[in-house]
Formats: C-alpha cells, sequence, structure tokens
C-alpha cells in the first residue's frame, strides 16, 4: 500500500504535524505502509495563493501513483490534498489536530469565545466563516477523520460531520534516550511553561499566579519556553508584575525544551483550549509534576490528584493554590512525579502506529500487516 502523507510541517520544523508526520514516515512502513511524503514548507516561500496551487499539483502528481491520501490539517495542505484526492480518484483521510478557523479568528479577527462556544456560534466575521466553510467542507468530503482526543471528535462533530467516521486515535511521543537515562534534579521552587504565546495557551494568568505565590515563596522563578505573536506584551506584563523573576526562553529545539521542563518543581500548562497536548505527555514521560486547567482534551491525559493536578480555566486563585501545594509539599511532589512516569505508557508509539496503520488499510481495502 503507498500513502500520500500531506503536512504542514516536517523536522527540522518544530510542532506536533511535524512529530507526528516524521513518526508515521519512520513507523507506518513497518506495517508495509509506503509513505511518500509531501511537505508544504516545499512551496511556503511562495505568494499565498500561488503556493496552496502548487502544492495542490505536487500532491496530484503523487496521489495518481498511490492508494490513499492522509492530510494533517483541514485548510492549508487539507484543501488542496482534498482537490488532489478528488482528481485523482483517491480516498481521502484527514488529521484533525484543532478548530483552524477559531484559532485563527482569535489571533486575527477578534474571535474572544471559547471554541466550545465557537462551534455552534453562526454570527462570526466574514473571514472567520470562509475558513470554517474549507475546513468544514474539507472534514465532511474526508472518508476518515482521525483526531488524537475524545473532546476533538465532539468539537469536529459539530462541523456536521457524523461521529461515526471519526476515530480517536491517542498521539504518541517518543523522548530522547539520554534524558530518560539522567534525569535532571529540579530547581528548587521553579515553575516552567512551555508553548506557542498565543491568546488560549493564558501564559498571562501564569504570571500573574506567580505575583501572588512570590508573596509567600519569595525565590520562586518562572521560565517560559516559547514564542508567537503575544510575546512582547507578555514581556511588558510580566516585567511589571515579575521583574527579574521570570524569564522568557524564546523557542528552542525540542529537546532544549524538554531539559527544561525536567528543570522545573512544576510544569503549569494554563491554557483555554487544548486538544491533546504533547508537553503534557512529554512531561508524563519526563516524570515532571504538573498542573494544567481542565480544558479540551487536557482530563484525558491528567487525572486529578493522581498524576497531575487540574485547575478551572482562568481560575487564577485555583492555580496559586495549586501552585502553592506542590511548591511546599515534597511528598505530594514525589507522588505525582511516580505517577506521571507510571502512566506514561498510555501514549506509546507502537499502540499509536499500529491503530493508525489498521484504520488506514481498512479504509484502502489492503490488508493490514
Amino acid at each position: 500500500m503507498k500513502l500520500v502523507l500531506a503536512t504542514p510541517l516536517y523536522p527540522p520544523e518544530s510542532g506536533g504535524p511535524a512529530t507526528y508526520a516524521e513518526a508515521l514516515m519512520q513507523g507506518l512502513p513497518i506495517h508495509g505502509i509506503e509513505v511518500l511524503l509531501v511537505k508544504f514548507s516545499d512551496v511556503r516561500h511562495l505568494p499565498k495563493v500561488v503556493r496552496h496551487f502548487a502544492y495542490f499539483l505536487k500532491v496530484f502528481r503523487v496521489a495518481r501513483h498511490a492508494n490513499l491520501v492522509l492530510a494533517l490539517d483541514p485548510v492549508s495542505v487539507g484543501f488542496p490534498a482534498m482537490l488532489a484526492a478528488k482528481l485523482a480518484r483517491k480516498k481521502l483521510v484527514l488529521k484533525v489536530v484543532g478548530d483552524f478557523a477559531w484559532e485563527q479568528g482569535t489571533q486575527r479577527y477578534g474571535i474572544k469565545e471559547t471554541l466550545d462556544d465557537f462551534v455552534v456560534q453562526k454570527k462570526v466575521p466574514m473571514q472567520v466563516r470562509f475558513l470554517r466553510a474549507i475546513q468544514n467542507s474539507v472534514a465532511r468530503s474526508a472518508t476518515e477523520i482521525i483526531v488524537p482526543s475524545s473532546y476533538l471528535k465532539k468539537i469536529v462533530s459539530e462541523w456536521g460531520v457524523s461521529p461515526e467516521k471519526i476515530t480517536v486515535i491517542h498521539n504518541s511521543i517518543e523522548i530522547p534516550p539520554e534524558l530518560l537515562e539522567e534525569i535532571a534534579e529540579p530547581v528548587q521552587h521553579s515553575v516552567v511553561s512551555a508553548g506557542r504565546l498565543v491568546p488560549w495557551k493564558k501564559v498571562d494568568g501564569v504570571i500573574d499566579a506567580m505575583k501572588k505565590v512570590r508573596e509567600i515563596i519569595s525565590d520562586a522563578q518562572l521560565s517560559i519556553v516559547g514564542d508567537g505573536p503575544d510575546r512582547v506584551s507578555l514581556e511588558m506584563h510580566a516585567k511589571k508584575s515579575l521583574n527579574h523573576a521570570v524569564e522568557f526562553m524564546g523557542a528552542l529545539s525540542h529537546t532544549d525544551t524538554l531539559k527544561q521542563l525536567q528543570k522545573g518543581s512544576v510544569v503549569v500548562l494554563n491554557s483555554s483550549y487544548e486538544g491533546l497536548s504533547h508537553l503534557l505527555i512529554e512531561a508524563l514521560m519526563l516524570g515532571c509534576v504538573i498542573i494544567a486547567t481542565d480544558a479540551g482534551g487536557n482530563s484525558e491525559v491528567i487525572t486529578h490528584e493522581e498524576n497531575g493536578l487540574l485547575v478551572q480555566v482562568e481560575d487564577t486563585d485555583g492555580l496559586v493554590a495549586a501552585l502553592l501545594r506542590v511548591l511546599q509539599d515534597d511528598e505530594l511532589r514525589a507522588r505525582l512525579k511516580a505517577r506521571a512516569l507510571q502512566s506514561a505508557s498510555t501514549f506509546s508509539r507502537p499502540e499509536m502506529l499500529m491503530h493508525t496503520a489498521h484504520l488506514l488499510s481498512a479504509v484502502s481495502d489492503v490488508s493490514f500487516t
């Protein structure tokens, strides 16, 4: 069986789609699936409309000689991949890890609603309506849709897609062996937050919480890993609140990001939305102490009081209380670390690859190896 893999990102580019695409490239051939990679980065240098047409042509040329097309997002590669699959008369499988229209609307077009409210909202700006129409059209045209969490299955169902053609396959993570062999000793009273600096990550809430934490633990420090459109405003906000008690580290390599997670007494994910967070899974595998919001798919990774602590979205006081608990309670930290390592096995790469290969083979009517 030959599979066209249409991906928006691929290493050395960073991000979830890049990690996932590389995993499929390396793992699916073991199950008898030859992967034909088509990277959007090859055309990204072109003007906007031209690049998508060029990408459509690249996917079509490869799809003519393949059994199936798998697109790793519903718009940038999904739309041209859908057209190419139709022209080549091949089935399309779509991987969805979020709502593209909502993400762009939040960053660029003034959308303030949560994703749960947005997916049922009819009146949205014209640009957002256009993006929503594209992603929904691509999703409805797909033979099968893969999502990494039950939460995202519910979201995609709101796009008008039958739940019967949406399959949940948890993402997997692999940690470099050297990081697992030499677990770094956390820096006392250190808090790490990592991710793209966009509105729904609520990094400003972490800054606000740390200001209150430092009233009780004066040497508490915050490290923020990542970059994004909100960085300048967040740095200004942090300077007023925390002065020298916060460090913005910018975008780091995957390995260096994981090293920073290891150094933290606690890892915080304060977002108002997550499909299925790679960061949380990586933190589990590293045995980190984790505090996360009970948003999106987070509760499918973190069980409150078992392998981490969950707080409500935008509950600064709740986040402060959770931070004080883990920073001051050695026994609690030890228990959460031990259970984090135990629960990480749920997200193994062999299991993800096996389920993915089985699904792709069933869609293409090719026997599974």
